[in-house]
């Protein structure tokens, strides 16, 4: 008998499995360049992460409207576009998602893991092992790198960089704006967008914009013995980057959209939703 599926346990289903699909691709990219030196640049490493990010929403877009990113779902829930009663559903799916593709990466790889731990003497939970441990989560302060970063620049960065990835989600999804391209190709320009902002911030943070992405796969390596290197910022520094700080640049985005944005796409003073009534809206 064929299952019928709620509209909720739908939406759980493919924020889950896109945030899977996304952080699949996109940390199996970072992990076959510190491994296998597979991609040579970050222009390709972000290019795969932003074809991932195409990629999953094509696949989910149809079941949840594909936010994938806690930051997002905050943002539509924040400006009125979804009910904030799914807020809790959504994020949790999300989680879920990329903690199962951390777990997957790490069944991939974790033989060629080891060996390139043996090879260059690295020692799994040792500081040093943050070379192999940003496979899965990321770091403001990489010991080497060249980026001179602090922990307000850092959040300054990630905020700045959700900011600028929600404002073109509104940007390329309202129907207010005529400039937008055809829904059927706003993933691609979405995932574009995820593209450019990786190479304008990743030298900075590794450009994480999204908390499930970084926490999830985080989780994963502490989990598989990294330990203290997976969170080696004692003063709480991955939180207030990678979670605190993309949730506020996401409300920003969400207010400076529906508040100056929006009017502005009008062309007077916003009286109401901009494209929809407000059942239509809460998706």
């Amino acid at each position: 008998m064929m299952r019928t599926w709620s509209v909720s346990g739908r939406g759980l289903v493919g924020e889950a499995l896109g945030t899977f699909l996304l952080v699949l691709f996109g940390c199996g990219s970072v992990a076959v360049t510190v491994l296998f030196e597979a991609h040579h640049g970050l222009l390709q490493i972000a290019l795969t992460w932003g074809l991932g990010v195409t990629l999953a929403i094509y696949l989910t877009r149809h079941l949840s409207c594909a936010h994938l990113n806690p930051a997002v779902s905050l943002a539509m829930a924040v400006s009125g576009r979804m009910s904030p009663r799914k807020l809790p559903g959504y994020i949790l799916a999300q989680f879920v998602g990329a903690v199962l593709a951390g777990l997957v990466l790490y069944a991939l790889f974790a033989p060629s893991i080891a060996a390139y731990e043996q090879a260059h003497q690295i020692v799994r939970g040792a500081p040093e092992s943050v070379r192999t441990a940003r496979m899965f989560g990321e770091y403001y302060a990489i010991p080497g790198s060249a980026a001179v970063v602090s922990l307000p620049l850092a959040m300054a960065a990630e905020g700045f960089g959700t900011f600028l990835l929600v404002l073109m989600i509104f940007a390329l999804t309202e129907g207010c704006n005529v400039g937008r391209p055809d829904d059927a190709l706003a993933p691609v320009f979405i995932g574009l967008t995820v593209t450019s902002i990786i190479c304008l911030i990743a030298p900075l943070t590794q450009a994480g914009l999204n908390p499930a992405r970084d926490l999830g796969p985080r989780l994963v390596a502490w989990m598989m013995g990294w330990g203290d290197a997976a969170f080696p910022d004692r003063v709480g520094g991955f939180f207030y980057v990678y979670i605190l700080a993309p949730a506020v640049g996401a409300a920003a985005a969400a207010g400076f959209f529906v508040r100056v944005f929006e009017p502005a796409l009008r062309g007077r003073p916003r009286a109401g939703a901009c494209c929809a009534g407000p059942s239509d809206r809460r998706d």
